[in-house]
């Protein structure tokens, strides 16, 4: 259910300002609820263990990551017909990462990084499509591996959950398979329409064919999405030996995987929330203790905090190219605008 359905007297900015309430008051009930489980010492445990080794892993970790990321921006922003340099993605990058984490929700500096680089190269929708496709392809690589995950290892989920995860999914396949079996045919033919809507549908479907499937974009989302997705696996780990935790990689990287999943969901306060559950939840599953889950969580998510600090120097002192541009800059008229809400709702 959305809170359109919940709320059908409100206006449409009153629906999106309680949604984004609750997004964030449940982010808050998680928490709370695991400290009221387990203790706030699995909390302070996490709080306390932070040290200078684990703040200087978590920048290079963080850059190796960012620069991963930025470059797969980078490429499909180019396959789209957008300028975007590498050190202009990278910094971009880091300043929505400080956003996200900064910010309730944990997308607004994904939101912030589209418009803006839309803006500066007078193509707003397609500079949102371009961030929309670079979050998508690095979801597609993580949800593979967690589904990989869940098939090898399907006790770290309980049975209920993973039967609805397992029926979601094979209602999910075909419906993906039938999309893009129809997608392009009805693209084709919406192309010239006089309806704007249906334009923009045909001019959407082109560039996910353009800069996300086609043979010379696909495999380098892969590889850089994989590379970006080792790189947080690498900070989990790093959060775990922090933390105390002796298990074997084997062990962790399972758990880790699905800790990143839950990211995704929309209902966090700066990345935090569903994240430290799974965690606990997985951990205790595991047999090592949804205490010493909810721990790591946190050194995890004090380390991404760090890992994201570059991006609090970007914001403050990085060059402002949209506001120096000013009237210099278009929308292009053949194109829908209405693209960020679609965004601010795809989540991770």
């Amino acid at each position: 259910m959305t809170a359109a359905v919940l709320t059908p007297g409100l206006s449409e900015a009153g629906k999106r300002l309680l949604w984004s309430w609750l997004r964030l008051l449940a982010g808050v009930g998680i928490i709370g609820f695991l400290c009221w489980q387990l203790g706030t010492g699995a909390l302070l445990d996490g709080l306390r263990a932070v040290n200078l080794p684990a703040v200087a892993a978590a920048l290079g970790v963080g850059l190796l990551t960012t620069v991963f990321s930025a470059a797969r921006w980078v490429l499909i922003a180019r396959r789209l017909g957008l300028r975007l340099p590498l050190g202009e993605a990278v910094a971009a990058y880091y300043r929505a990462l400080f956003l996200n984490v900064a910010l309730p929700g944990g997308v607004l500096g994904d939101v912030h990084r589209a418009v803006r680089h839309g803006k500066d190269e007078g193509d707003l929708g397609r500079g949102v499509r371009a961030v929309v496709l670079e979050r998508t392809g690095g979801q597609v690589v993580l949800i593979a591996a967690g589904i990989a995950v869940l098939s090898a290892q399907p006790t770290l989920v309980p049975e209920q959950a993973r039967e609805v995860i397992t029926t979601i999914g094979l209602a999910l396949v075909p419906v993906a398979i039938g999309l893009l079996a129809v997608a392009p045919a009805v693209a084709r033919r919406w192309a010239d329409s006089g309806s704007k809507w249906r334009r923009g549908v045909a001019v959407t479907v082109a560039d996910v064919r353009t800069g996300l499937l086609s043979a010379k974009a696909w495999p380098g989302v892969f590889v850089l999405s994989a590379a970006a997705l080792a790189g947080h696996l690498a900070l989990f780990l790093v959060a775990a030996r922090v933390a105390g935790t002796d298990a074997s990689i084997a062990q962790l990287l399972p758990i880790f995987l699905l800790a990143l999943l839950a990211m995704g969901l929309p209902i966090n306060v700066g990345g935090w929330g569903p994240r430290e559950g799974v965690t606990a939840l997985s951990f205790g599953a595991a047999g090592l203790g949804a205490a010493q889950g909810l721990t790591v969580a946190v050194v995890y998510g004090l380390l991404s905090a760090v890992a994201s600090l570059p991006g609090a120097g970007v914001l403050v002192f990085g060059p402002r190219r949209s506001a120096e541009r000013g009237e210099a800059v278009t929308e292009r008229r053949d194109e829908p605008v209405e693209h960020v809400p679609a965004l601010c709702r795809s989540g991770q």
